[in-house]
């Protein structure tokens, strides 16, 4: 006798069913005529006898094409339907020729990629191979070749590339922005590409890519560029930074003020600093402005009242209130806007310019997730290059490829070099593009070899390179890591007024962090004076008078020239030195209750 199956509807038990499997078809083939709603989904799991109908909202959902007898039931006259718009999705839903599948009822479907795959087996088709992937990676051209993990790295950075992120860029004043100065088409290309436009405002270039190892200046990610090809414009993008101020109404009536702080006011700080101001306290068009300018020149009433004059009247003291430009940044001015703030002040916002010249350190991608960060610019005549005099843009560690599983890079290698021999554009589509086989007649029918690898010579000494060496063109991106906004370094610095230790951040010329975990990792090395000089000399080091029989810091009394302790009064007391933040605790200690002593022994 067959055990009655459960039957949960979102999630609750409502009761038994002798024979699971029909009910189950029964639910189905009513959606399937449009006699129930078509969100509605019911799976049955054999291997618990459970039955699960599923109407809730926010469920996930994706349309697949039916399949019976391995037969899709889109058939080429729907198909020819669909294309000249006589039949539209609605329709195929309410066939039955489309449905909507969730998670649950997905997991007892066969579902074939293509309709050539197809058998008896087969519950489901999909509309398009691409439809299982996200709108990024559905962009990258032979991404079902690359691991899972690696597709989503690069979906990451596609995120991160730099290109033409609006067509108004020039009357936007966002808080900062890239442009790409030379982006370039796609020579492979996908069809949700052409769907999303992205050659009307593309994010890449086209770089000739050899992978091979350059005197170990490409090892792990490290990535060598051509000199020559920075210089005609490679990877090359501008940055904007925009400053505004406006002048902010007090109570009392006063307010700031655009002017040309002079040295009488509160935080001046040098001429040269302001010598680019005009006299509305702003700069001009296209004048080029370096780290710590003023750019908009302002000044700010006392935050306190003065006392009176001798013929009682209020002397105001202003301060310097300016916008400066931020470190790191420096650029020239792009466009200045004047307008009112909604309290009707006068505001006024700047956009600074920065061009954006590859460096070292700078961070480019496939993208496959294939990225890199550049360790070398090379000179143009140092690069290898091929019997035809073609040297690449750009050289990767072979390393890189067998490691992280890319082979879609590959393909996306060899169909750039195919389109660009053949001036044509190669599809890419995922599950549905050109074939290898196609690519390698393309390359021989060009005078390559089948396989994209190629001889090349050393630049440096002229010779043969043993072996051939895979090269072609593939569409990288240049991404918003530059190293020059990243790059942090303090000798010396402003410190924290209650620690007195260095302050933290790069615009606060801030040091980098030393923590407790570092400091342990000293400690288990014995590397006591390292550990010490960062932990002490480099920090917060102060020397405090201790007491030697109490234990306690001693009182130095600088009126009175003595220096005793507040114990037992004994003036035999001695230096320490100590972090700062150590002496804080012991305050802090105090305000509880609790004296800590310390033990004096000599120094080491």
């Amino acid at each position: 006798m067959v055990k009655p199956a459960k039957v949960y509807i979102n999630g609750r038990l409502i009761g038994f069913h002798e024979d699971a499997q029909a009910i189950t078809d029964k639910i189905v083939n009513a959606r399937r005529a449009a006699k129930i709603q078509k969100e509605v989904n019911i799976a049955f799991h054999k291997d618990t006898n459970e039955v699960y109908i599923n109407t809730d909202a926010g469920r996930l959902q994706r349309p697949l094409i039916i399949v019976k007898n391995a037969k899709s039931l889109y058939t080429e006259e729907i198909e020819k339907q669909v294309k000249s718009g006589k039949m539209s999705f609605k329709q195929l839903l309410e066939m039955g020729v489309v449905e909507y599948l969730d998670s649950e009822e997905e997991e007892n479907a066969l579902v074939a990629e293509k309709e050539e795959d197809l058998n008896n087996s087969h519950s489901h088709l999909e509309i398009n191979g691409a439809a299982i992937l996200s709108v990024i990676s559905s962009l990258v051209p032979y991404v079902e070749h690359d691991m899972a993990g690696k597709a989503l790295h690069g979906d990451k950075m596609f995120k991160q590339a730099l290109g033409i992120g609006a067509i108004n860029y020039k009357m936007r004043h966002d808080t900062e922005g890239y442009l790409l100065y030379y982006p370039e088409k796609n020579i492979v290309k996908t069809k949700t590409m052409d769907l999303l436009g992205c050659d009307e405002r593309p994010q890449v270039q086209n770089f000739v890519v050899a992978v091979l190892p350059y005197y170990g200046f490409n090892t792990m990610d490290a990535i060598i560029l051509n000199k020559g090809a920075v210089d005609r414009g490679l990877a090359r993008a501008c940055y904007f930074r925009n400053y505004e101020a406006s002048e902010q109404r007090y109570p009392g009536g006063q307010r700031d003020k655009f002017e040309i702080p002079t040295e009488e006011q509160v935080g001046y700080i040098d001429e040269d600093k302001y010598k680019k101001l005009g006299s509305d306290g702003l700069v001009q068009l296209e004048q080029s402005v370096d780290v710590g300018d003023a750019i908009i020149g302002r000044t700010s009433p006392p935050r306190f009242f003065e006392e009176m004059t001798d013929f009682g009247v209020d002397q105001e003291q202003r301060r310097d209130a300016s916008v400066k430009v931020r470190k790191g940044k420096p650029g020239a001015v792009d466009t200045i806007m004047l307008t009112e703030s909604e309290d009707g002040s006068k505001m006024t916002k700047i956009k600074v310019r920065t061009t954006l010249k590859p460096a070292i350190g700078d961070k480019i991608a496939s993208r496959h997730g294939q990225k890199g960060v550049v360790s070398m610019i090379v000179p143009e005549e140092d690069m290898p290059f091929t019997i035809d005099g073609v040297k690449p843009d750009l050289i990767i560690n072979p390393h890189s490829l067998p490691s992280r599983m890319t082979m879609g890079h590959l393909m996306e290698m060899i169909g750039g070099k195919a389109g660009a021999a053949a001036g044509k554009i190669i599809d890419g589509t995922p599950f549905n593009n050109t074939p290898r086989e196609d690519l390698e007649d393309m390359l021989s029918e060009h005078g390559f070899r089948s396989d994209g690898m190629e001889i090349f010579y050393d630049g440096i000494t002229g010779k043969r390179l043993e072996g051939a060496i895979f090269s072609g063109v593939i569409p990288t991106q240049k991404l918003y890591h530059v190293v020059t906004h990243k790059m942090q370094a303090r000798a010396r610095g402003p410190v924290q007024v209650l620690t007195r230790q260095p302050t933290e951040g790069k615009e606060k010329e801030g040091g980098l962090r030393f923590g407790e975990m570092e400091g342990e990792t000293l400690v288990g090395h014995g590397a006591a004076m390292l550990l010490q000089e960062k932990m002490i000399e480099d920090s917060d080091k102060t020397v405090e008078i201790v007491c030697e029989k109490c234990g306690v810091v001693a009182v130095n009394d600088d009126i009175r020239h003595k220096r005793y302790c507040p114990i037992c009064k004994s003036s035999t007391v001695y230096p320490v030195e100590m972090s700062y933040g150590f002496k804080l605790l012991l305050e802090e200690l105090k305000a509880l209750g609790i004296i800590a002593e310390l033990q004096l022994v000599d120094k080491v």
